[in-house]
């Protein structure tokens, strides 16, 4: 059925609610299905390297269910049941997929972000309480494996690591050289290890066990995580299944190749691109172990398109700026459409991809409290540039204001917290540690923490982020609006506007810029800029940092965290040297119940005199 507009999608809900949609009810299930109906069709193809020519291994749909059926086995042999965990650090390759698969068969799987450090991975694995992990054996050049065992050393639940040998994906003599060259992992620790290819090959391709009878958790994604206190999301089979229905039910056919270099800890690549697969049979093309930060990956993306003929592009704000960065050297004309998630896309970005490939961007939103997706610009229908679209069917969301007599209703175009229901959001029940559930939901509804509104057309709009806005004395400033203000610079790649200490006001704006390949540009010129194009004066910035590169999340966001703890130890030590102290900030951290904390070096300095410098600042501080 089509789905072009809101009608489109009232009419597809009212064929019948979704609980009465005959859809499978396990994962198990569900990939059974397809692998029944396209045994021999490619499922999910793997690139070491970036190349066009380079080497590539390729599951077919009945090796995909037999491979995740052998790791389920596997993994119950080590002891996990269905309400037990099997973690994975890994980077992208065919064995993180049949971890998760299998992890998602077994028991409970919990993707972690192999970028964290040893310490987040440590909290995380404590939280969920994993009894196995699977990680990478020590390979060249990354430590994936070294922070993996640090980590397990301060997780006691951890019985088992399975290792993954990326070895196994190279040819002579490149593979003949890793043994010879392979760090050494130094780290003891209580778990026992095993080789994960060779103890899934040991097993039957039939489960070995009953399947889950009804819906349950099956998976833990943490959000944030790089502040070093992750909170865990609980996603159910029947949310997982919702995300992969729409992408069969709106998108994709068993003829379509959709390239996806999106890390496989995070939701977009996990529940948009491969419940989407799994349901619409679908092939999925992984490139290189960090996808699109992986070596060559930009300058060889084209001929990639070219070589798996790509019908859909997944892709981030940030890869896209990068891609039209480079000229388009191969034939991309199997590509139907390309989808952009993680973060608002500038009119500019989306004008200059759609002039140099002829494919419009389709944006769309959603959030891992949710499961995944939330809205969409419709493929079919028109597109608002800059809205994130039409909710999906099935999904409701409201956007609703405090009021003393409770949560109101906003009217068309009125800004409020956006509010979500759908199969994919677990009301009282989102995260795993009860106090983090508490205040999270309107009734029914999950509380977001976005800002936005429905205009009179019902396509939504994120305007702001409550906990992003800046206030300044008392009045709200959405960054949003500077960083629209910048990305308007013709040098300008990426922006990112928080508010910075301020001893006067308790926050001030300020501004951090990425700039586009090549271009030259001062901080003084960007200033004065923003005075040009933001017409607010208390919302002009009173500070501008040009970086090499802003800090950003795997999946492209600028990761605003970072850059509040860069302005605060800027502020903090200018004030400091004014006043003609030695002392110092040396770190910035994220304290669970202050929030950021400015850490201090130590010193013979009087602390009376620091806090007659520092105690005009709302932000805290100790010595260290």
């Amino acid at each position: 059925m089509p789905f072009a507009s809101v009608a489109d999608k009232k009419a597809l809900e009212a064929q019948m609610p979704w609980s009465e949609r005959d859809v499978p009810v396990t994962l198990h299930q569900l990939l059974s299905k397809t692998a029944g109906k396209f045994p021999d069709r490619p499922a999910v193809s793997y690139q070491l390297f970036s190349g066009p020519k380079d080497p590539a291994e390729t599951l077919s749909w009945s090796e995909l269910l037999n491979k995740t059926v052998q790791t389920a086995n596997l993994l119950r042999k080590l002891g996990v049941g269905e309400k037990d965990v099997v973690a994975y650090v890994l980077p992208n390759a065919n064995e993180t997929i049949l971890a998760l698969l299998g992890g998602m068969v077994a028991g409970i799987v919990n993707p972690i972000n192999p970028l964290l450090e040893a310490d987040q991975i440590a909290a995380i694995l404590r939280e969920t309480k994993a009894k196995v992990v699977v990680t990478l054996k020590a390979f060249p050049k990354t430590d994936v494996a070294q922070k993996t065992a640090e980590a397990v050393r301060h997780a006691p639940n951890v019985k088992t690591i399975l290792e993954v040998d990326l070895n196994r994906y190279l040819t002579p003599p490149k593979s003949w050289i890793v043994p010879l060259v392979r760090p050494k992992n130094p780290v003891s620790h209580h778990a026992k290890v095993m080789n994960f290819v060779k103890e899934v090959a040991k097993q039957n391709t039939t489960l070995d066990f009953p399947d889950s009878k009804g819906d349950r958790v099956a998976a833990y994604f943490h959000t944030g995580g790089t502040t070093g206190m992750p909170k865990v999301a609980q996603h159910t089979y029947n949310g997982m299944i919702y995300n992969g229905w729409l992408g069969h039910e709106l998108l994709y056919t068993e003829k379509d190749n959709v390239i996806c270099p999106l890390p496989l800890f995070h939701v977009f690549a996990v529940h948009v691109i491969l419940m989407s697969a799994i349901s619409s049979g679908a092939h999925v093309v992984f490139p290189t172990p960090q996808g699109y930060r992986g070596e060559g990956v930009f300058d060889n993306f084209w001929k990639l398109i070219e070589r798996w003929q790509i019908s859909f592009i997944i892709t981030v704000p940030t890869a896209i700026s990068a891609l039209m960065q480079r000229p388009i050297d191969a034939d991309v004309s199997s590509v139907k459409n390309a989808f952009s998630g993680s973060a608002p896309l500038p009119l500019e970005l989306f004008k200059r991809f759609e002039a140099a490939t002829g494919v419009q961007i389709v944006e769309g939103y959603g959030l891992t409290e949710a499961t995944c997706l939330v809205s969409i610009n419709p493929v079919d229908g028109e597109k608002k540039v800059g809205s994130i679209g039409i909710t999906f069917p099935y999904t409701d969301v409201k956007i609703l204001k405090d009021t003393p007599d409770g949560p109101l209703e906003c009217a068309p175009d009125e800004v409020g917290e956006i509010c979500i229901s759908n199969p994919g959001v677990m009301v009282g029940a989102t995260y795993t540690e009860e106090d983090k559930n508490v205040n999270l939901y309107h009734g029914d509804y999950l509380r977001t923490g976005d800002l936005g509104r429905f205009d009179e057309d019902e396509y939504l709009w994120i305007t702001g982020r409550a906990k992003d806005l800046i206030i300044r004395g008392g009045h709200n400033i959405d960054p949003a609006e500077i960083e629209e203000a910048l990305l308007g610079h013709e040098a300008v790649a990426f922006a990112g506007a928080i508010g910075q200490p301020d001893a006067h006001a308790g926050e001030v704006p300020c501004a951090f810029v990425e700039l586009v390949a090549g271009a030259k540009v001062t901080e003084k010129e960007l200033m004065a800029f923003c005075k040009e194009q933001v017409h607010e004066r208390a919302a002009q910035p009173k500070h501008m940092t040009i970086l090499d590169e802003l800090p950003k999340t795997a999946v492209g966001k600028v990761f605003k965290p970072d850059l509040r703890k860069s302005a605060i130890t800027r502020v903090y030590n200018g004030a400091l040297e004014k006043a003609g102290l030695e002392t110092r900030v040396v770190s910035v951290v994220d304290d669970k119940k202050r929030g950021l904390v400015a850490q201090l070096s130590a010193s013979s300095e009087d602390d009376s005199a620091v806090t007659e410098v520092l105690g005009s600042f709302i932000r805290p501080w100790e010595r260290v």
